[in-house]
């Protein structure tokens, strides 16, 4: 019986296994296989008396009775083909059973929402959000199915009037609600309000456009951070009236940086000589099974783990003292410092000039200064007694 399915197996089969033949004359071998109708390919001659090639599964057992009368050994270097896939799932039935029914569990615990991540202004409680998704229906455990987002986003809008967007979305297991806070809207300053034009930084005046005010200072003027530069008034002297200042007041601006650096550098240089030491680590303490005192002034410690024995390394090293490129630490310092203030500019602010200098002493001292362009007008409410301030600033 078992005879039987074995051969009905070997009839059906159509896996291809790689085998290694050595004999004496292996020659003999093949010839004596293509006279018995055995389909073989991919031959390989590795020596003299080793062959590889690659049969059919069904025929393996006619090679093997070609083998014995021929003295020659036969080994299965390779089998692959769907024949031993089938092979290799039906020894391990209950193993791929198993994993079937894992794969089954977690598919089905997916249709679920196991986690509501709520996502909102610090003014827009979470708490309350959930409450009201808690009233709709959706809770934790959920089915996916029982779920629209979109008449979610409905339901909270209409139902607090404190939010103003929302968005529900599923992201696997879990269902994510981003709101938006209601804001009232900003007051706007009437165009027509009265108003004045200050400096919003110290600067030198170099350009001046107003399309409505009164200028109260010139090109050329070296102004201070609050100075009146555009007053909220027109009109001839007597008949005067006031309006909202408006326009442009173009200024150098300066914005310096210093920085101190040392100009010498310590390297560190390994002298080749080390010492090393094994350990075991039992609840925290140190157990030496090698311990040499490290007798180095100045070293590199690396330590090494190997399964639960350690490993700590202790290399000597030299210290030299290098002298520093003047030049090349100033430059390099000089584009650190001048980066740290162009990245806090606003875009509209045009650089003019950039001035290096340093001071070399026991540290080099680098000083970095940018000379910019920007308007520096700033409208303030109108005010009769800014002019007062203006003169006496003057004075």
């Amino acid at each position: 019986m078992k005879e039987t399915r074995k051969n009905n197996f070997y009839n059906y089969k159509n896996a291809v296994i790689t085998i290694e033949i050595q004999s004496i004359m292996p020659e003999r071998f093949i010839n004596l296989i293509w006279k018995n109708d055995v389909y073989i390919k991919n031959i390989i001659r590795k020596s003299v008396t080793t062959v590889v090639m690659d049969i059919r599964y069904k025929d393996y057992n006619k090679i093997k009775k070609i083998g014995k009368k021929t003295g020659t050994r036969i080994r299965i270097v390779r089998r692959w083909g769907l024949s031993f896939l089938i092979l290799r799932i039906q020894k391990n039935k209950m193993l791929i059973f198993g994993v079937t029914i894992f794969i089954g569990i977690i598919y089905y615990m997916s249709t679920f929402i196991w986690q509501i991540q709520i996502n909102s202004d610090s003014n827009l409680p979470p708490y309350e959000i959930r409450q009201k998704l808690k009233a709709y229906g959706v809770t934790n455990g959920i089915n996916k199915n029982k779920i629209d987002v979109y008449k979610i986003e409905e339901f909270l809008i209409k139902n607090d009037d404190n939010i103003m967007w929302v968005r529900a979305r599923i992201d696997g297991s879990r269902l994510i609600v981003t709101a938006q806070e209601r804001k009232s809207p900003p007051n706007i300053i009437s165009d027509n309000s009265p108003c004045d034009l200050v400096a919003s930084k110290d600067g030198e005046v170099i350009r001046l456009y107003t399309t409505a005010g009164t200028p109260v200072v010139n090109i050329g003027d070296m102004v201070k951070k609050g100075q009146l530069l555009v007053k909220g008034v027109q009109g001839k002297e007597g008949d005067t009236y006031t309006v909202h200042a408006a326009g442009d007041v173009l200024c150098k601006t300066f914005y310096e940086k210093t920085k101190e650096v040392n100009i010498d550098t310590i390297q560190r240089k390994r002298t080749g000589k080390k010492i090393v030491n094994y350990y075991i680590n039992i609840n925290g303490k140190r157990l030496y099974l090698k311990n040499t005192a490290n007798t180095f002034n100045k070293y590199d410690k690396i330590e090494e783990s190997k399964f639960f024995i350690k490993k700590e390394v202790f290399y000597e090293v030299k210290e030299f003292k290098v002298r520093g490129n003047i030049e090349k630490i100033t430059a390099d310092t000089s584009d650190k410092l001048y980066t740290q203030i162009t990245s806090n500019l606003d875009k509209t602010v045009k650089i003019l000039d950039k001035v290096v200098d340093k001071k070399q002493g026991r540290l080099l001292k680098v000083r970095v200064l940018v000379i910019a362009e920007e308007n520096i007008a700033s409208q303030v409410e109108h005010k009769e007694e800014i002019m007062e301030e203006n003169k006496q600033t003057k004075e």
